[in-house]
């Protein structure tokens, strides 16, 4: 084994005997002992320390060499930001001897973990598990080194610090535990408990789906004549939202969206994670309802944008996470009407494009001739982010006159804000501007809204 595997240190209980050691000939001397009888004595007990101390460690490393533990890390296929999750590590010992140890695995530095270091007592030919808890706080590829075991050798003089395992890469993916929650809501009608409103499915939308029997409440004119004959009762035809449109997302990866008020209430995400959240399940819910799904970034990195052809099928909701799961927003600003060019010569059929940002008053001269632009081939729903931390101080209370310039100031700005995006939108009533743990919703229930209406 390379020395790059393994470290040895001196135990406590080894430094302990050496003081101790030094301090009898110390004493011995400080007592008027003569020199030449302490320092042959003091010599003599020092080699046989180190003889002790030696034989252990060649033993100890050949005992290892044959019998020791071996580790297997059980991982997830990828990991959700913000979602604890738990791995495991299987420490087996194949051998007939005891070791005790401790347990450390090692992991990325954007994990935050629990459980770990772990001190073990793995008895002869037995398997033990241990169990921890990892939580990711940024999207990407992460790297998870070697498992470190840290052994006594077999008289107690020493450490060693074992590296064994293999290092591992995995993606840390959008967390798409929304997606699994809203199927299941989907499928139960509790749509409301994520704020997505229910719709009466029953003959609506523009697109025949079948035949079926008459019942109080359906339109009248939906009545088939000839049908109704034939089957001797009334027959009305079912339609269903249009199917096989498009919805394009543009998503915004400049400066505007480096905002993260995390730090400010537990549970919240970055502007960022959350419009990219809000793109997946939105997206998810498109693929259901037929459609295609696309999506292009703008502002980013330079080298670093994306552009994901539209495409149907709910495969593309793996492809387009394996896409856009380690985007980070930039440092630069965002040119929107770039962004509406290039988007216009990509896509020519007409398509829901919804754009992801956080606006700003500023924004404007370059934000509304992007919307005129788009608006000219594409239904276009702007999707802005607005800061949590406003709302906070409107509603705080008020105990003093700076708490009441402050909520004053707050409300102030909200309406400043609230007017500037209704003149950038020109009033638009498909438009949102919300909150970030708002945004999902929003979109879904604004694209629900799109298919019933027969818009695209």
């Amino acid at each position: 084994m390379s020395l790059a595997r393994r470290i040895v240190l001196p135990t406590r209980a080894g430094v302990t005997v050496l003081t101790l050691l030094a301090g009898a000939a110390a004493l011995a001397l400080s007592a008027g002992a003569p020199l030449a009888v302490v320092a042959p004595a003091g010599g003599a007990a020092l080699a046989g320390l180190v003889v002790l101390a030696g034989v252990d460690l060649w033993l100890s490393l050949r005992l290892w060499a044959r019998d020791g533990l071996r580790v297997q890390r059980r991982l997830p296929a990828a990991f959700a930001i913000g979602a604890p999750t738990e791995l495991t590590l299987d420490v087996v010992n194949p051998g007939p001897r005891r070791w005790r140890l401790q347990v450390f695995d090692d992991l990325d530095p954007r994990f935050d973990f629990s459980g770990l270091p772990r001190t073990l007592a793995v008895p002869p030919q037995s398997r033990q598990q241990l169990r921890f808890h990892v939580t990711a706080r940024e999207r990407g590829v992460v790297q998870l080194g070697r498992t470190q075991l840290l052994w006594r050798s077999r008289a107690g003089c020493f450490d060693v610090r074992e590296a064994v395992g293999q290092a591992q890469s995995l993606r840390v993916y959008p967390n798409f535990a929304a997606l699994a929650r809203y199927a299941w809501l989907s499928g139960d009608r509790r749509l409301a408990q994520i704020g997505i409103k229910s719709f009466v499915q029953r003959g609506q939308g523009t697109d025949f789906r079948q035949l079926a029997e008459y019942r109080r409440g359906d339109p009248l004119r939906h009545l088939d004549a000839k049908a109704s004959l034939r089957q001797r009762k009334p027959v009305v035809r079912e339609y269903q939202d249009e199917r096989d449109q498009c919805v394009m997302f543009l998503l915004d990866c400049g400066r505007r969206m480096r905002a993260d008020e995390q730090s400010a209430v537990a549970g919240e995400n970055s502007h960022f994670d959350a419009a990219l959240d809000a793109l997946m399940l939105l997206a998810y819910v498109a693929l259901t309802e037929g459609d295609e799904v696309g999506a292009m970034t703008f502002g980013g990195p330079p080298g670093e944008s994306r552009d994901f052809a539209p495409r149907k099928g709910m495969g593309t909701l793996n492809a387009l996470m394996n896409r856009m799961h380690d985007l980070q927003p930039g440092a630069d600003h965002s040119d929107y009407l770039g962004a509406a060019e290039s988007l216009t010569r990509r896509l020519r059929r007409r398509s829901l494009v919804i754009i992801l940002t956080n606006f700003r008053d500023e924004d404007s001269p370059e934000l509304q001739p992007a919307l005129r632009l788009l608006r000219q081939r594409h239904l276009v729903l702007l999707a802005s982010l607005r800061e949590t931390a406003l709302a906070r101080l409107a509603t705080q209370p008020i105990d003093s006159p700076d708490d009441a310039a402050t909520v004053a100031s707050a409300h102030l700005l909200a309406q400043a804000r609230h007017d500037a995006f209704a003149r950038v939108v020109d009033h638009d009533k498909l438009s949102v501007d919300v909150e970030p743990q708002a945004l999902a919703a929003a979109l879904v229930n604004r694209y629900h809204q799109v298919k019933r209406a027969g818009l695209l």
